[in-house]
C-alpha cells in the first residue's frame, strides 16, 4: 500500500486559505462553479467534504522554500497561483476531452454547462496573476517584490508551454501514430512545465541562488514526466473506484498516450492490431476497449510506460542531489517523488 506523504496534507492547510481567498474575489455568477471544482461546495452552493485533488504542485512549492532554507509560507503566493493555473487546465480539459466526471462527481461543464465552465476557467487563470501581482498584497509601497516578478514571468513561461502541450496533444488525434520522443516532448509541456515551476517558485520567492532554483525546476520536470507515465498508465488500466475515471478512458476517447505510443511506433502485428481498433468508425466498444488495452499489455506498452516512470523518478531525485539543499527537505521531496511514481490514482 502506497503511504500518503504528510507535506500534502501540510501544504494543503497552508495554501487552501490563500486560495479560497483567491477564488472569493471573483463575481457571483463565477464563484460558486469555481468553488464547486475546487470541491468545497456542491453544485447548490452548500458545503462539500469532496476536496480539491493531490495538492500536489503546492506541496512541490512548499518543499521548495524549505529546500533553500526557509519557511514553507514563503511559498504561499507562487503555491496558490499555480495551483489556480493547474484548475484552470482541468475545467478547460474536461471539456475539450468531453470527460462527465472528475473526482467521483460530475465536471464542471457537466453542471453549469459549456460557455460558464470556460468563463470560470478563464477567470482562475486570470487569478493567478492576481495573486502574485496585486498591489493589495504589498501594503508597504504597493509595488511586488523584485522575485514576485520573477515568479510571475516563470508561471507566464510555464503556462504557455503547458497550453503548447496540450495543443500537440490535440494534434496527436489527427496522427496515424505518434512515437516515444514526440510523446515525451508533449508531456514535458503538458504536465513537466507546471511541475517544474512548482518544484522551485518556493527558491525563487526565497530569493535563492540561480542553481537551486534550476536543479529543483529540473527535479520538478522529471517528475511531470514520471507523473504523465503513471496517469497514462491509469488512464488506460485504473481502477475507476479509485481515479474517478471511466474504466479505458484514454482508449475511449483513442488518446496516443504513452503506452499506445509505444506500440504503435513499435511496428509489427501489435502496431497493426491496435491501429484497427483506433480506425473503427464511431465510438469505440467496451469490447474494442478491452481488446485495445489487452493487446497494449501483450505488447510490453504497459510495462515500459512503468520503466519509463522510473527512469525519471531517478532522474528526478538525481536532479536535487549535491546542490547544497536542506537534507530534510530534500528527503520530503524524494519521498513526494515516490509517491507519484507508485501511486494508483
Amino acid at each position: 500500500m502506497v503511504v500518503t506523504p504528510a507535506v500534502l496534507e501540510r501544504a494543503r492547510q497552508l495554501v487552501e486559505p490563500a486560495l479560497v481567498t483567491a477564488v472569493d474575489r471573483l463575481c457571483d455568477e463565477l464563484r460558486r462553479p469555481a468553488r464547486y471544482h475546487f470541491g468545497w461546495v456542491e453544485a447548490d452552493g452548500s458545503p462539500s467534504t469532496v476536496g480539491s485533488g493531490k495538492g500536489l504542485r503546492p506541496a512541490l512549492a512548499v518543499l521548495s522554500a524549505e529546500a533553500v532554507g526557509v519557511d514553507g509560507a514563503v511559498a504561499v503566493p507562487g503555491a496558490a497561483a499555480v495551483e489556480l493555473v493547474h484548475n484552470f487546465s482541468l475545467v478547460h480539459d474536461d471539456i475539450i476531452d468531453g470527460d462527465v466526471e472528475r473526482r467521483h462527481r460530475p465536471t464542471v461543464w457537466a453542471v453549469f454547462g459549456v460557455d460558464e465552465a470556460v468563463v470560470s476557467g478563464d477567470a482562475l487563470h486570470n487569478l493567478a496573476f492576481q495573486v502574485l501581482l496585486d498591489a493589495p498584497a504589498f501594503p508597504s509601497g504597493g509595488e511586488p517584490s523584485a522575485e514576485r516578478v520573477r515568479a510571475t514571468i516563470r508561471l507566464v513561461t510555464a503556462t504557455m508551454a503547458m497550453i503548447a502541450g496540450q495543443s500537440a496533444d490535440m494534434a496527436f488525434d489527427d496522427l496515424p501514430e505518434v512515437d516515444l520522443a514526440a510523446c515525451l516532448a508533449m508531456e514535458a509541456d503538458k504536465t513537466g512545465a507546471l511541475l517544474g515551476y512548482s518544484a522551485s517558485v518556493g527558491a525563487v520567492l526565497a530569493g535563492a541562488p540561480a542553481d537551486q532554483v534550476d536543479a529543483l525546476e529540473v527535479y520538478g520536470q522529471e517528475l511531470g514526466l514520471a507523473f504523465q507515465a503513471v496517469d497514462d498508465v491509469l488512464g488506460i488500466w485504473g481502477d475507476p473506484s479509485v481515479t474517478g475515471k471511466a474504466a479505458g478512458n484514454d482508449l475511449r476517447e483513442r488518446k496516443k498516450s504513452m503506452p499506445v505510443a509505444l506500440v504503435l511506433s513499435g511496428g509489427g502485428t501489435a502496431a497493426a492490431e491496435l491501429r484497427a481498433v483506433y480506425d473503427v468508425a464511431g465510438d469505440l466498444s467496451d469490447d474494442d476497449v478491452e481488446r485495445a488495452s489487452a493487446v497494449i499489455e501483450a505488447a510490453g506498452g504497459r510495462d515500459d510506460t512503468i520503466a519509463e516512470a522510473r527512469r525519471r523518478l531517478d532522474a528526478a531525485l538525481a536532479a536535487v542531489d549535491g546542490v547544497g539543499l536542506e537534507v530534510g527537505a530534500v528527503d520530503e521531496l524524494a519521498g513526494l517523488a515516490r509517491f507519484v511514481a507508485e501511486r494508483e490514482f
